[in-house]
């Protein structure tokens, strides 16, 4: 089903770059609603308009917020969720599958997989068996993985974003979201050993624009394939303008300096 893979990718990804801007929307399970997830079609609505190649969301929410009034994007269909109210947030399960993903007509599947967790051997046992169903059902498969856990001292270090990036691969990953390390030249190395397309997380809320384009430009140097950003678009005072800024520079090539015109103030 390599073919119905590559079908569906198209879909999420500029056929042009083979890059993409996703923007996971998954946060009302581990954080609860919170500024830009009240009105969801809005929300994405200003995403797509943005330019957006995709957002991820959980199967409940998709009826109250996808494909509204603005322009089409893809559906990425996230199958892992946890608490922050929970004693083991770190911890995710599958609340979803993958079958119910085709049902609903999203275009790819999303796990989120913490390496070093109390529970890191069934976050492993549940990704190769969604990995399985989707190489059966030419199911797209995006893994945001991060070292996270009681032994890991620096969720920041680069060998160990480069070890957590590699298992997701190793396991059947055809995009693998990751933290950008924060230079080039480490990230540069991440891509690397990765060998499936990288994408990198926005992280905590970021104040400064230039700054958080600047991260996505120079992720983009060392060989990333896009951006999966949330709370950094969605949470942005414009939205709309805030999606074509990342977007003209993963999509179009452009400077910084030049994508910051699209956010007016």
């Amino acid at each position: 089903m390599i073919f119905g893979k590559n079908v569906r990718l198209e879909r999420i990804m500029d056929r042009a770059t083979g890059n993409c801007v996703i923007v996971p929307m998954d946060h009302g399970i581990s954080i609860g609603p919170t500024d830009g997830l009240y009105d969801m079609k809005e929300t994405v609505d200003a995403v797509a308009n943005g330019g957006a190649t995709a957002v991820v969301m959980h199967k409940g929410i998709v009826r109250y917020s996808h494909r509204a009034s603005g322009k089409d994007i893809g559906l990425i269909l996230h199958l892992s969720a946890s608490t922050d109210m929970g004693k083991t947030s770190n911890s995710k399960v599958l609340v979803a599958t993958v079958e119910e993903a085709l049902k609903m007509g999203a275009d790819a599947v999303s796990m989120h997989v913490n390496i070093g967790a109390e529970t890191e051997p069934e976050m492993l046992s549940d990704l190769g068996f969604v990995s399985d169903r989707c190489q059966e059902w030419g199911m797209p498969l995006l893994v945001m993985a991060y070292p996270r856990g009681p032994g890991i001292d620096n969720p920041l270090d680069p060998q160990l974003i480069a070890h957590s990036a590699r298992v997701a691969t190793e396991i059947g990953a055809d995009i693998v979201k990751c933290s950008y390390t924060g230079d080039i030249d480490s990230f540069r190395e991440i891509v690397r050993g990765t060998l499936a397309p990288v994408v990198i997380a926005g992280g905590p809320k970021i104040d400064s624009d230039e700054a958080m384009l600047r991260m996505v430009k120079d992720s983009l140097e060392a060989g990333g394939k896009g951006v999966s950003i949330g709370r950094n678009i969605f949470q942005h005072r414009n939205v709309e303008g805030i999606t074509r800024a990342v977007s003209d520079i993963v999509l179009r090539g452009y400077e910084v300096e030049e994508a910051m015109k699209n956010i007016k103030k």
